[in-house]
């Protein structure tokens, strides 16, 4: 008997899932600018930013929603960004330079991640704020702004290793910002550069989904905050970064199903699911099962907004009220920086089928016009079934049963495989269709992206509904305005 297929069905809303039914749409802009191609939903993002200061609303809370840029390289979605009231964090100096260009201006931007000194320099030139990880970062801005003659420059410290008192919550070591213990030393070093910097508020970044560890660090920056009001120094703003997550997939019970049954594979107790048995940081030891999976939960019932709100209804570890409550108590301001909940459901990566191949056990192997740096899904251990789009006007086939198969790049390497889990889908495709991988605009989509063995990188478009149809510009040309004077580019907004 023939085990069931394990679905994982991607999950999409009315817009994301409009754009994948245009088969007649999507198949002639791949025969133009090739496969793979990638294809964005600029107006997604302001919808999102909506649901993010829902959020905000419901806990009578102010601050900035700034979206961390690294999570695409687009040009149509910073774009659209500055045409919201939304900030972008920004985490070198190409995409401080980029975030100017689009329209952002210096007062929504702030600039994150390491930085080096030409960084540090058009920050401070442009009057970003900064977010610091460390004294050295601080002295050597702070030297800049002396040796150049430039106004004081907005600062937000970044904090790590906090402790809750009373309560043990373990939490994992970051390399980003400074120990919270070592805060009297930080201030110290603030208040001896007060005449090049000032402190509006502080910060944190944790590489963490759980909520208790969040809420510890979030009860650190309040009595941190509280500790810089002792000395006479004013910071108003808590900065919590990022880390909301993405719900990826459609159906809690195919992914509860899944990873049950890749367990089993894992022991022997059924047939791979994976390529070569790989398991996702599972092994199987005499019957027993060790590791631990290295997935990205595809299903979250609590991510994007959603997850913030749960954040913010949490009550402190040792205050014992919601952190909402704090935060309004203080008076402070919240600064959340989202990035891949912030361009959910955002875009899409499309590649052509070449090649059906079946194998002697009985397996089939689909090569596609693609490797897997075009599209992450391994890099960051998320798993879905693309979405089958035909070929409009190819010679009909019967609709067949479901079909297990293994996604093979156009790199010469064994390792390039588009994802090492056997995806399922509704029949056997054919050169010619096209697989889309639905909702990669957050780090799937460019983040690892390259050019090895000099096969072509992912064009970009920017694609929206206008008078009742999609249209499309490349990624470069799309603006929040028409140039030619006649249509707004947004189109038409989400049912």
């Amino acid at each position: 008997m023939r085990p069931l297929p394990l679905f994982l069905e991607p999950r999409l809303e009315p817009r994301l899932r409009s754009l994948l039914a245009a088969g007649d749409f999507l198949h002639p802009l791949v025969d133009a600018l090739g496969s793979p191609l990638n294809v964005l939903l600029p107006e997604q993002l302001a919808d999102n930013l909506a649901r993010f200061r829902a959020v905000y609303r419901k806990h009578h809370l102010s601050g900035p929603i700034h979206y961390a840029h690294k999570a695409n390289r687009s040009r149509a979605i910073v774009r659209r960004l500055a045409a919201t009231e939304a900030g972008l964090d920004v985490a070198s100096l190409a995409e401080l330079q980029h975030a100017l260009g689009a329209g952002c201006t210096p007062e929504r931007i702030i600039a994150t991640g390491p930085k080096n000194r030409e960084f540090l320099w058009l920050a401070a030139r442009t009057g970003v704020t900064v977010s610091l990880d460390s004294r050295a970062e601080l002295d050597e801005l702070a030297e800049l702004v002396r040796k150049h003659t430039l106004p004081r420059v907005r600062i937000m410290p970044r904090l790590s290793g906090f402790e809750a008192p009373g309560a043990r919550v373990l939490s994992r070591p970051s390399r980003f910002g400074t120990a919270a213990a070592g805060l009297d030393d930080l201030l110290d070093a603030v208040e001896r550069h007060r005449d090049a910097v000032d402190l509006t508020g502080l910060a944190y970044h944790l590489d963490t989904t759980g909520i208790p560890e969040k809420a510890v660090a979030l009860e650190g920056c309040i009595r941190a905050m509280n500790a810089c009001h002792r000395r006479g120094l004013r910071p108003r703003t808590i900065d919590i970064g990022g880390g909301f997550g993405v719900n990826y997939l459609a159906h809690a019970a195919q992914w509860e199903r899944y990873t049950t049954e890749l367990t089993n594979a894992v022991l022997g107790n059924r047939p791979p699911l994976t390529w070569h048995g790989h398991g996702y940081g599972l092994r199987g030891e005499h019957g027993t099962l060790r590791g631990a999976l290295t997935l990205y939960p595809a299903h979250r019932a609590t991510a994007a907004e959603t997850y913030l709100d749960a954040l913010l209804s949490t009550r402190a570890p040792s205050l014992g009220r919601p952190l909402a409550t704090l935060l309004l108590e203080n008076l402070y301001d919240l600064a959340v920086e989202p990035g891949r909940a912030l361009v959910d459901q955002c875009g899409a990566t499309l590649a052509r089928v070449l090649e059906v191949r079946p194998t002697p056990d009985g397996d089939v192997l689909l090569r596609l016009g693609m490797n897997a740096r075009d599209v992450g899904l391994e890099e960051h251990g998320v798993l879905m079934d693309p979405v089958l789009l035909p070929r409009p006007g190819a010679p009909s086939t019967p609709p067949g049963e479901p079909v297990g198969a293994y996604l093979l790049g156009n790199l010469c390497l064994e390792s390039d495989l588009i994802t090492r889990r056997k995806v399922f889908l509704p029949r056997l495709p054919a050169p010619g269709d096209l697989l889309a991988f639905a909702n990669t605009a957050g780090y799937l989509m460019d983040f690892t992206a390259g050019r090895a063995i000099q096969q072509p990188a992912a064009r970009k478009v920017a694609a929206f509904r206008q008078d009742g149809a999609w249209h499309w510009r490349l990624d470069e040309q799309y603006w929040p305005v028409d140039g030619t004077g006649t249509a707004e580019p947004q189109g038409e907004r989400q049912a």
